[in-house]
């Protein structure tokens, strides 16, 4: 099964809400056998984060480069109200539609259709995941530690992702801004609004303290980030009565940063302002990924340059978004992000133009060549 729209269809019919296992699994492992792959899978981690399965699929054949391609099969929740079944694959007109067509089991499709269409070389691995959507906890970090115990370290890697805006071709990414969630809890004394000397108000030493945090400017940003920024994103006080000082307030904070700085530095940095305030308060923070930067070079080149030649457009070298996978990967080798257009991923109705899918195979197929030659 090397035709990217029937692999795409394959694999969507399989259901995988995140973390995925199972049946989609066995759609790629059937497709890549053929090609000479060594597919191993395993399941990595334990509840609330886990099991997760994974799979590393290997192809030696003689020296040079070794290219990594990356992605994930699960997908979010489909959600209701769909105009046909979302793991139901169905072309109407010139679009493919089902869950997963852009996010991205379309590219991983492609990557696999390409390799059919390549004669083989050098070291090609596929890295993929079934937990991009969630935790992303036992994904692609157990399949790093996997490569590492194998002495499998790419050269370079792609990440598939859908990064493509306006049209497929516009833009690469070659970097993401980091990601932190910070909690904090302060704890008072709850009791009656008549007598405020019998009790200790938590809710004005957190308004303060968030006050502070809100008017920090973190940067202006730089040559490839935007500027960083930090976000309250939720304030509880959970009290229902109209005569009752609470005992206890939280928030939740999230920084998108950029390069210019460290996920546990922003945290401590939160942590010491809340703590001038209420110094009794509990802050926890989670580090869901740091910033990275590839160089521009010869993973942007060469895409740029399959890109121009298939389509006649140069993309645009871009670090914008959310996080991905990558923000992982990027620890072990230079990696890039590049794929179908993101307009439906995650909605209703997910779809994908059917030419895309055949271009995108074209180009990763030239990506290969190029790399591997």
């Amino acid at each position: 099964m090397h035709d990217v729209v029937d692999l795409t269809k394959a694999l969507i019919a399989a259901p995988s809400i995140t973390p995925a296992r199972g049946a989609v699994f066995d759609v790629l492992a059937a497709a890549l056998d053929p090609l000479g792959f060594e597919v191993e899978r395993f399941v990595a981690g334990e509840a609330p984060d886990g099991p997760v399965e994974n799979l590393l699929a290997v192809r030696k054949a003689g020296p040079g480069r070794h290219f990594a391609f990356a992605g994930h099969l699960d997908v979010v929740p489909p959600g209701e109200g769909w105009s046909s079944g979302a793991f139901t694959p169905e072309i109407r007109g010139d679009l493919l539609y089902g869950r997963g067509a852009v996010d991205m089991k379309g590219a991983i499709a492609a990557f696999t259709a390409a390799l059919a269409q390549v004669p083989a070389s050098g070291t090609v691995s596929l890295i993929i995941t079934g937990d991009e959507e969630g935790p992303a906890t036992f994904g692609t970090l157990a399949l790093i530690d996997r490569m590492r115990e194998r002495d499998l370290i790419p050269d370079l890697c792609l990440v598939g992702e859908p990064t493509s805006s306006a049209r497929l071709g516009d833009t690469i990414k070659i970097g993401r801004r980091g990601s932190t969630v910070i909690d904090v809890v302060v704890v008072g004394q709850q009791g009656h609004v008549a007598y405020p000397h019998l009790a200790d108000n938590p809710v004005p030493r957190l308004v303060r303290a968030l006050a502070e945090i809100d008017a920090i400017v973190l940067d202006a940003g730089n040559d490839w980030f935007q500027p960083s920024n930090i976000e309250i994103i939720d304030l509880a006080v959970g009290n229902p009565a109209t005569n009752v000082i609470p005992g206890k307030a939280a928030a939740r904070i999230s920084i998108r940063f950029n390069d210019g700085h460290r996920g546990d530095d922003l945290v401590a940095r939160i942590a010491a302002i809340v703590h001038r305030h209420a110094p009794d308060a509990r802050v926890d923070g989670r580090v869901f990924g740091e910033a990275f930067l590839t160089q521009p070079g010869l993973l942007s080149d060469t895409i740029g340059d399959a890109v121009a030649a298939q389509l006649g457009l140069r993309p645009e070298l871009s670090t914008t978004g959310g996080t991905s996978d990558a923000r992982f990967l990027s620890r072990i080798c230079p990696v890039a992000e590049f794929g179908l257009v993101n307009a439906t991923m995650h909605k209703l109705d997910e779809a994908v133009a059917i030419a895309d899918l055949h271009d995108l195979t074209v180009i990763y197929a030239d990506i290969l060549k190029r790399i591997m030659n």
